[in-house]
Formats: structure tokens, sequence, C-alpha cells
């Protein structure tokens, strides 16, 4: 089933859903669209654009009409013909995908009022179909072979910077659209920083190296982290490596359509604290990913909420002891016939350069 088809099914009571975020248009026509809108009836579909876009847009969209913009005749003033055309009398829209600026002049565009509702496109993006597993598998595929040719070229002496660049050129040379997020690559002391940022910080014997990084495909976004030792590691830092990855496996067996997102946070959590690393793991186990790479469900602390068949969520666990290094490991699960296939394949026993 389309994707228009099932925003259709999911309308409710609601006459006609109304986008005007790229990241929800994407999904309704699979096409990325900056500037336009998108308007879903339960009998019909729209696509509004301007010249930049509408030829491709034509092309390539299937199960929506498209309709071009001009100078004399402005995106506003589109939507409002289009709601009389269809005798609108009242809208939802997204709150979380409007400011309230864009809320009020949707409003007056429209000539209708907007009934919030969020959980239309929101709650169906948190179920992957098929297609949109393929592509997420495609993307983590090209940052697979990235990242194996990297890993034959970091050497002490080159930069966080130099890495990052090769691992970003390497998923543009197989294929990639685009990097997921700007990739994080840190070494050393800096290991111990989550978000750290790529700098000029250079590799030396005795280091951790995490580089946190995906690219795009087909607008789906990959994302992986691996940790790697430079010349040798300290028994600590095997020890906290390996504390890390068992953590990772058990929240990876806890994980399940159905669950929780906080019991498997917690099936991970556990065993750092038992490890005497609790305090030192700070961020949730993982999150949902797809047209964006932070989306709902999580498995989270505070998330009561069962995870839903079809959802795909990062499993990334992590240990930072601050000013001495740290360690994360992050693959994608895919919920579905009651357990969590791992969709990334790389591999990740501690590997020594």
């Amino acid at each position: 089933m389309s994707h228009v088809s099932q925003i259709q099914q999911a309308l409710g009571s609601h006459e006609a859903l109304v986008m005007t975020d790229a990241v929800s248009i994407r999904y309704a026509s699979g096409f990325h669209i900056d500037d336009g809108a998108a308007v879903i009836t339960r009998d019909g579909a729209w696509v509004i654009t301007d010249s930049r876009y509408v030829e491709a847009a034509s092309a390539a969209i299937r199960d929506m009409e498209v309709r071009c913009t001009s100078n004399g005749h402005p995106l506003g003033a589109m939507l409002g013909e289009l709601a009389a055309q269809l005798g609108l009398r009242r809208a939802a829209a997204c709150p979380s995908r409007l400011s309230h600026s864009q809320w009020t002049w949707l409003e007056q565009a429209l000539g209708v009022p907007l009934d919030p509702d969020g959980s239309i496109v929101e709650g169906l993006r948190a179920c992957k179909d098929r297609d949109e597993v393929d592509s997420i598998i495609a993307a983590q595929r090209i940052a697979e072979k990235a990242l194996d040719e990297v890993l034959g070229l970091i050497k002490p002496g080159m930069t966080e910077k130099q890495i990052a660049a090769e691992l970003v050129y390497r998923m543009y040379k197989y294929g990639g659209e685009g990097n997921s997020f700007d990739p994080i690559v840190v070494t050393g002391p800096k290991s111990s920083m989550p978000h750290g940022v790529p700098g000029e910080n250079v590799v030396k014997d005795g280091d951790f190296i995490t580089m946190d990084f995906g690219t795009l495909y087909n607008g789906y976004c990959s994302d992986m982290t691996r940790t790697v030792a430079v010349g040798h590691v300290t028994e600590e830092m095997r020890r906290v490596y390996d504390t890390v990855l068992q953590a990772q496996l058990a929240g990876i067996a806890a994980a399940a359509p159905g669950v929780p997102g906080r019991d498997v946070h917690e099936a991970g959590r556990k065993v750092i604290a038992d490890a005497g690393y609790g305090e030192y793991f700070g961020h949730g186990f993982g999150h949902s990913l797809g047209l964006e790479i932070h989306e709902n469900p999580g498995a989270r602390p505070g998330n009561d909420a069962p995870l839903p068949e079809g959802a795909v969520i990062s499993a990334e666990p992590g240990i930072y002891l601050p000013g001495r290094f740290g360690v994360r490991i992050e693959d994608m699960l895919w919920l579905h016939d009651g357990a969590a296939e791992n969709l990334t394949k790389a591999p990740k026993e501690l590997i020594i350069l």
C-alpha cells in the first residue's frame, strides 16, 4: 500500500491533512521538496511546488497530482483555491512541524481552521515498510564499505578531520546521497565526548577512536558507531569495551515489537551499572530513524509505550570517562515478527589497528 493510501486511511474524522515540511511531503510523495505543500483527502492527493522542482516532481510522483506555482499565483493562493475547490471546512496539520507563524499563515491561506493532529504521518512513519527498510539497509552497506576502507588508512599522525573526510568521500563514492548527520570522529581523550566534533587532534598510539556516521539512500538514513584502538589497549580499555558490547547485546536481546522502550534501555543500562560504570552512561540506549536521523519511538528511560511493529531503532550504549576515553558501539535494529533483526553487518569485536 502506498504512503498516500495509508495516510488516507489514517485521516479518521479529518477532512484533509495539509503538510508544508519537506520530511512529511517526502514521506507522502517519495520526492524531496524544500518549498511547497501537500494536501491529502480521502479521495485525492496534491503536491504544490514551484518551477525549480515541478518537472522532476511530475516525473517521480505517481499517487498525487502535481501543481506549479507562479509569480502571480503563489503557494498561499493555490492552497486557498484548492481548499475552496474541495469544499473544506477544516483541515488537520502536525503542530510539531509548524512554527506559530507558519500555522497562522497556513490557516489564512487555506481560509479554514486547522486542527492539530501529529499522529497521522508521525504515527505511520514510526512503522517502516519493506521498501523503507531496504533503503536503510542500502545506506548502511554503503557506510560499511566506507568504514572497511578507512580502517586500512588510519594511522598515528592522522587528524580527526582527515578521518571524517575519508569516510564522507567514500560514502559519496559508493552511492550515498549525503550525510545522515555531521560525522563524529574523536580520538584519545576526546572520545569521552559522545557528540564531539572532529578537529585537528592527532591520532596517537594507544588511542581509542570513535566514529559515528551514516549516509542517505532514497532519502533514508543509516547510523552506526564503531570504536577502534590504535597500536595497543590497556586492560581497563578492553574491560570498558567488552562491557559496552555486552550491554549492547543485552539490549538487542530485549528488543522486540511490543516491548516498552524503557525496558530495552534498562537491559543495556543494567550491564553497565553492574560493571561499575553506571554514572558514565548518560544517554538513551537508542532512537528510531528513517527519513530523519532522530525519530520516535526511542529505547530510552521514560518511554513506557510499546515499541511498534516495524520500528527501526539504534542500539548504541556507551561508557564515557571524562578526559580519558570513551567507547560507543551502535547498530540498527528492525523490530518485526516478534524479534529484533540486526541490520548492521560490520564486525564489532575490538579492532586494534
